[in-house]
């Protein structure tokens, strides 16, 4: 009986689209186990009736429908897939059968290890895909002159680790010239100068608890920019991915503002 209007025949046309890589993981994982599994009935030359043929047959098709989908053109070729190879005919010799079973084994790998790069390939967009969200939003931000001069190129040419490192570095020299003590550096250079008992430089008027626990909490972040940020990118190479680096511009911008509108004291 033909089917309906409602329920048309699948076209198989539809690209599966992976939504984060441990999707993919998983995909890859169940598509390994099949591997192991086919591997292991050839290690112990399989009969052609051996139970386990037919269990890895239905294991491959429902994991190509669960990975791939039902309207997607991986299950539309394979559902119907064998471990065979070769012609097939009625009263077949069972040697001749047990030849065609054996011959399927590297046809049914090829197979699997297609998929398995079709897997990769989803990876790897995924990844171009997530880079170029990260890299618009960055030309989104509105980063500090300073801290956006030093690395806003840098970030665009992919060299994420630097991006950071300098505009750290950009906020420290800030910090220098705003408080006029070039004579210290690194977190000795942030505890000085926005100390809540002795600040050369504050974020309020420090005249009650409340303004001096924040003007304690910006310099505790002032000082987290050199020992978290530009003290390591100074004497290791990190290996800092678009969506950190943004992040840790950002923040390094926001902190430049803040600076901004402190005072001397």
């Amino acid at each position: 009986m033909p089917r309906s209007a409602k329920n048309p025949q699948p076209t198989f046309t539809e690209i599966k689209r992976f939504d984060s890589e441990e999707e993919i993981d998983r995909a890859v994982q169940k598509l390994g186990r099949c591997k192991t599994l086919l591997d292991e009935l050839w290690d112990a030359q399989a009969p052609y009736d051996d139970p386990r043929k037919d269990e890895l047959e239905d294991r491959i098709h429902r994991t190509v429908l669960e990975i791939f989908g039902p309207d997607s053109p991986e299950y539309g070729r394979l559902r119907y897939d064998r471990i065979w190879h070769g012609a097939q005919f009625v009263n077949m010799p069972r040697e001749e059968i047990q030849a065609g079973f054996r011959a399927g084994f590297p046809h049914t790998r090829v197979m699997l290890k297609g998929l398995l790069d079709r897997l990769e390939e989803a990876r790897s967009d995924l990844c171009r895909d997530s880079t170029a969200r990260i890299r618009s939003a960055f030309e989104g931000l509105d980063l500090h002159a300073r801290t956006g001069n030093a690395a806003s190129d840098l970030y665009r040419d992919g060299h994420y680790r630097q991006a950071v490192l300098d505009a750290s570095i950009a906020l420290v020299n800030y910090v220098k010239e705003k408080s006029h003590r070039h004579d210290l550096d690194g977190s000795g250079l942030m505890s000085t100068v926005f100390s809540a008992n002795k600040p050369i430089l504050a974020f309020n008027d420090l005249s009650n608890q409340t303004e001096r626990d924040e003007q304690e909490g910006f310099m505790h972040l002032f000082m987290g920019t050199v020992l978290a940020l530009r003290n390591p990118r100074a004497h290791a190479i990190f290996d800092d991915s678009p969506e950190m680096a943004l992040d840790y511009i950002a923040f390094l911008s926001m902190l430049a503002k803040r600076l901004d509108a402190a005072r001397r004291v």
